[in-house]
């Protein structure tokens, strides 16, 4: 029976809260790298295992989810993967070593990563078919809200108290909104009770685990390992092709796989993926390159970052729930991935073009644009990842394609800081050579510089080299603005590279059933 009422109500504050706090972890350490990395006694790219380590654990996870809720249960597979989440945030903040914070990032990251698909499973079966695509709306604001508040409240948190609170504030609300699904939630029909029937592909799942989570390793830390000058990027290097590549030939060859791969033979599916796999890698390497161009280059504190994401994201919240009402009276989706790609291009370039005495207000119009593109990308790509199959794939379908979504931002990530590093010794060598000793353009502004030191110090004998460093610094400064100017250029180079594909691209028209069935496979496959 369809909750009304109060507990409808409490249902959709406990799971958008619930799948809120799982992405606002995603981003929230972000800013605290450096406290933790004194605090702990490491250096950053020490430190930045805090990152990789939760993001591995949610890219196992993430593809397994529906099986595993399947198997134990919805209901108790929400409940236990609250418990962990939490647990293991207390864990983090009492962390003393490394060791210990980067273990129990882990496992709040196998806890996670099923709040947010888990969460949308339930939220959806609160309302009516006819109603779902306002729970697709509520729901979608969670999702653009999670990743940008992370910034914002990890930098409030930084400024006002220590980094433990990071971790922390996640215990209350993961006490309440256990106790709210165990008095609420109810079990679906025969929940958990076919245990029999489902074969565990134990072999599939070990298979996935290697080959995904060594990926995910060396592309999270192949630039800060030297990819393979390291002997832990070529043997994750090789783990990984081996893992993936057995795990494709064996996923296809047996009855019930974890992953039913054979879905790919759909041309509409495999295009969607390609589309997905760019729609990935803009989003997330848009949310790590900007908060690293503003802090880094421009000088913006880590609440001023966060906090400039904000208002243009209200914009995606809005959008949401009227594209989803939309969809669910018939809109194609394709007219909607063409327009959100071009969008996302044209946010690309316009920040590709920002100067460096830019303010924050001034990154309103595209941010704002950029909100606007993922809202019209992100519901449309999972409905057309299943135009043309039968609603039992849809589950597989939808969870291959997150799957992709999630490496896409993976790559994107590593590819940008590789591009970042190798633009900036081209930009830091253009900016030398135009500099060269003796110019007396070049003893100009050394004698300037050495000239403002001593007003302000006194120190005569240290003025020159103190100017100098001055100067290096400015060209680091102006060396690594460039850089980050040219990878955002390769985005939005990215986005319109995939746009002609779009006449692959098929669609279904689905009866309100379909549209229905649609809704809750999402729900439990995100």
């Amino acid at each position: 029976m369809t909750p009304k009422g109060i507990a409808r109500a409490i249902i959709v504050l406990t799971t958008v809260t619930a799948a809120v706090m799982e992405l606002i972890d995603v981003s929230i350490v972000n800013v605290g790298l450096s406290e933790m990395s004194g605090s702990l006694g490491v250096n950053i790219e020490d430190v930045s295992w805090v990152i990789t380590s939760y993001a591995i654990a949610n890219v196992i996870i993430i593809p397994l989810t529906g099986f595993l809720a399947e198997y134990f249960g919805r209901k108790n597979y929400y409940i236990v993967s609250m418990i962990i989440f939490t647990v293991a945030s207390y864990m983090c903040g009492q962390s003393d070593t490394l060791f210990e914070l980067i273990a129990w990032r882990f496992v709040q990251g196998i806890g996670g990563g099923a709040l947010l698909s888990t969460s949308q499973a339930i939220l959806f079966d609160a309302f009516e078919p006819k109603d779902r695509p306002i729970a697709a709306g509520l729901f979608g604001m969670g999702l653009v809200l999670g990743p940008t508040l992370g910034p914002t409240l990890g930098g409030y948190i930084i400024d006002h108290a220590s980094w433990p609170l990071i971790f922390m504030i996640n215990i209350p609300v993961g006490i309440v909104a256990t106790l709210l699904t165990f008095y609420f939630v109810d079990k679906k029909p025969k929940e958990g009770e076919n245990k029999a029937n489902i074969k565990i592909d134990y072999t599939g799942i070990l298979l996935l685990m290697a080959g995904i989570g060594c990926l995910q390793y060396v592309l999270e830390r192949g630039q800060a390992e030297e990819w393979l000058n390291s002997e832990s990027i070529r043997i994750c290097s090789a783990v990984a092709a081996i893992g993936l590549i057995t795990f494709i030939i064996y996923e296809l060859n047996i009855k019930q796989p974890a992953v039913n791969l054979k879905l790919l033979g759909n041309k509409n599916l495999a295009f969607t993926t390609i589309f997905t796999f760019v729609a990935g890698f803009g989003l997330f390497t848009s949310v790590f390159l900007y908060p690293v161009l503003t802090q880094r280059v421009l000088g913006f504190s880590a609440y001023e970052t966060g906090s400039s994401l904000l208002l243009p994201t209200m914009g995606a919240v809005i959008l949401m729930p009227i594209i989803g009402k939309m969809m669910s009276k018939g809109l194609s989706p394709i007219p909607l991935i063409f327009i959100g790609f071009i969008l996302f291009s044209v946010y690309a370039f316009m920040s590709a073009s920002v100067s460096l005495d830019v303010g924050s207000a001034d990154f309103f119009v595209p941010l704002l644009i950029r909100a606007i593109g993922i809202s019209m990308c992100q519901l449309p790509l999972i409905n057309q990842a299943v135009a043309g199959l039968e609603p039992k794939d849809y589950p597989t379908a939808i969870s291959l394609n997150n799957m992709i979504r999630q490496l896409g931002g993976a790559f994107g990530i590593a590819i940008s800081n590789n591009f970042v590093a190798s633009r900036y010794a081209q930009h830091r060598s253009d900016l030398v050579s135009a500099m060269p000793t003796g110019s007396s353009l070049l003893n100009e502004r050394i004698n300037s510089i050495s000239q403002g030191v001593i007003s302000k110090t006194g120190d005569i004998a240290g003025a020159t080299t103190k100017a100098y460093a001055s100067l290096n610094s400015t060209v680091d400064r102006q060396a690594y603005y460039l850089s980050y100017l040219d990878s955002f250029r390769m985005i939005g180079v990215f986005f319109l590279l995939v746009i002609p594909l779009v006449v692959f691209l098929r669609v279904k028209k689905k009866t309100v059933a379909e549209t229905s069935v649609l809704m809750k496979a999402t729900a439990e496959s995100h």
